[in-house]
């Protein structure tokens, strides 16, 4: 693993299990699938634990991310668990990502990536604590998250000027593609590959790589990227969302 990254890892384990009762800390997306890239790629971790997080142990958290004062320690992003509340994938749970503490649901994208190509870093594996989703669970919330979220974020047009909704509007779609066809994921590398084979403009292409891997950037100017990202977001939705495999 990569140094400044493993030791930010084991600063986090050893204070998160200060504050609260921690059964299990897993990681997943880009450093589960191995497609990790320092200082680009979040770092995602699930932590499990006995009881549900108390106020006390809310402001503990916030304290103990805002205190991280690490290299990559703004790209950590940590769910909290309850065991009680682990079948349950609507239930939301306390969650510091983006510098900020709030409540979301663990997706049944993470809940499946978790099954996959979990890091574990504490305690058990997610194969003995977490429930399995089922292909039809993954793809009905796949479908709706590109109905529902991703389509709506298209019909607007400054947040395409900014690299993350670029990044993860291309990747998303890709992604969901390959899930909905073939019941799998795919890393973000593979899912490069998967645009350029749905006709996803070459030179927005190239923007994404030589970000996320040093490859040669090309001239592109933030405004014509973001238009013609937006524009192939959305037609590829839309095609992604007629096909017959995956429909529930």
């Amino acid at each position: 693993m990569h140094a400044a990254t493993d030791v930010l890892l084991r600063r986090f384990r050893d204070g998160v299990g200060e504050i609260v009762p921690l059964v299990s800390l897993w990681a997943h997306g880009s450093l589960g699938a191995g497609d990790y890239q320092p200082g680009h790629s979040d770092l995602d971790l699930i932590a499990v634990v006995e009881t549900p997080v108390t106020m006390e142990q809310w402001r503990r958290i916030k304290g103990l991310h805002r205190g991280l004062d690490l290299p990559l320690a703004d790209l950590l992003h940590c769910s909290y668990l309850p065991l009680e509340e682990l079948a349950d994938p609507r239930v939301e749970h306390v969650t510091w990502a983006h510098e900020q503490i709030f409540r979301r649901p663990v997706t049944a994208v993470t809940r499946r990536e978790l099954h996959t190509a979990p890091l574990v870093l504490h305690g058990p594996p997610p194969a003995e604590l977490l429930p399995a989703v089922s292909d039809a669970v993954l793809a009905d919330f796949v479908r709706t998250d590109l109905r529902e979220f991703w389509l709506d974020k298209t019909r607007g047009r400054r947040r395409w000027l900014r690299d993350v909704w670029v990044d993860l509007g291309l990747l998303t779609v890709a992604r969901a593609s390959v899930t909905l066809r073939e019941g799998r994921l795919i890393t973000k590398r593979e899912a490069l590959d998967v645009l350029a084979g749905m006709g996803a403009p070459e030179a927005v292409l190239a923007d994404v790589r030589a970000r996320r891997y040093g490859t040669p950037r090309p001239v592109l100017s933030r405004f014509r990227r973001g238009r013609l990202t937006r524009a192939f977001v959305r037609s590829a939705i839309g095609k992604v969302l007629a096909e017959g495999p995956g429909e529930t």
